[in-house]
């Protein structure tokens, strides 16, 4: 089932969220219904809090070209365990924030450590675009957003045309 995506600014996007202590049928269905709205919308990665729900969940796939197997990661309780000290620079855009991007410098690779669907911990080294997608859905969960990595001005501006945007979307 397709969810609703949250639109910045929303103080649910700034709240850290709680762990996931145990798995259960319910989360599974959120995974899914994750996926599906990050496949729909269309993305390559999607935070809970984004949905609505403080858990730290993600799901991604940066599997984009045309022909290609798709690589669905459900990651509950991700975190980033090692990253490099060479950085990459990749213009980052949201489904929380449609239609706005920024160039973003992160590490260029990170390994990251999380629990699966069936409850299994799981490490993997990533780079390029999985890297940087990882890392922008682990911010979300630690209530950061791709433009508070920004320059002030920037984020402002960014938020200002948010703000006009969700006010024409509320008048219909």
């Amino acid at each position: 089932m397709k969810r609703p995506i949250l639109l910045h600014p929303d103080p649910r996007l700034k709240k850290a969220c709680a762990a996931v202590p145990d798995l259960t049928d319910d989360l599974r269905a959120l995974a899914d219904d994750m996926l599906e709205t990050m496949y729909d919308a269309p993305g390559v990665g999607l935070a809970a809090p984004q949905v609505g729900v403080l858990q730290r969940l993600v799901v991604l796939d940066c599997v984009k070209a045309e022909g290609e197997t798709p690589r669905p990661l459900i990651m509950f309780n991700p975190e980033v365990v090692a990253s490099s000290d060479d950085l990459s620079v990749y213009e980052e855009g949201c489904l929380s924030m449609p239609e706005q991007f920024a160039d973003v410098t992160r590490p260029a690779e990170v390994t990251v450590k999380w629990i699966d669907r069936d409850g299994h911990e799981q490490t993997e080294d990533m780079n390029g675009l999985w890297a940087t997608c990882v890392q922008h859905e682990i911010d979300h969960l630690n209530g950061k957003l791709f433009i508070d990595h920004l320059k002030p001005l920037k984020r402002q501006m960014i938020t200002r045309k948010m703000v006009k945007m969700k006010r024409e979307l509320a008048r219909g």
